[in-house]
């Protein structure tokens, strides 16, 4: 599948990053899965463990999220995954309308690997927690660095301040996964 690289908001550039790139690396009827590596990694804040589970405001510091609007409406999904293994789901009936929690049946899995410059972000999103496919998808990061430092990644950004609910930054496409 495709790699997107991902860009950090002009208005917030990164201290050590120097890449992030996000792909979809499987997806079939149970599943789908998400990597994304992070280059130049040395100050990247790690949230700490905290158990599988729902919780908002994930995005405060470092946090991959995956975006999916199905093709044909207004309506997306938001899945906000943490290292700490907790993560969020909304619908949204517009842009930055209607949010809902997302009913999940199941817990997303997250997984981070950290060396000393490189990162790695594994999650699996269970496949019936999609909304419905084809659809336009984006895959962000908010990164947090030390000192408190964050940057906004995405494969597009908007003009203005950073905001991974603007359609501009929904640039990928998911088909519905081989049954195979």
């Amino acid at each position: 599948m495709e790699t997107d690289s991902l860009i950090p908001h002009l208005a917030t550039p990164p201290l050590a990053i120097r890449s992030i790139a996000a792909r979809i690396t499987a997806h079939d009827p149970n599943w789908l899965a998400i990597r994304w590596r992070i280059e130049g990694a040395s100050q990247l804040v790690v949230p700490p463990f905290a158990g599988k589970g729902r919780a908002d405001e994930l995005w405060r510091t470092t946090c991959f999220e995956l975006f999916v609007r199905p093709d044909g409406g207004d309506c997306y999904c938001e899945f906000n995954l943490s290292p700490s293994e907790r993560w969020a789901a909304y619908d949204f009936s517009a842009y930055r309308k209607g949010m809902a929690e997302r009913v999940m049946p199941r817990d997303p899995i997250c997984t981070l690997r950290k060396g000393g410059s490189v990162a790695i972000f594994d999650a699996a999103i269970p496949a019936v927690a999609l909304p419905a496919l084809p659809a336009r998808y984006a895959l962000t990061a908010v990164i947090e660095e030390n000192g408190g430092h964050k940057s906004y990644w995405a494969a597009s950004h908007p003009p203005g301040r950073p905001d991974f609910h603007d359609p501009a930054c929904f640039t990928g496409r998911l088909a519905a996964p081989d049954n195979a």
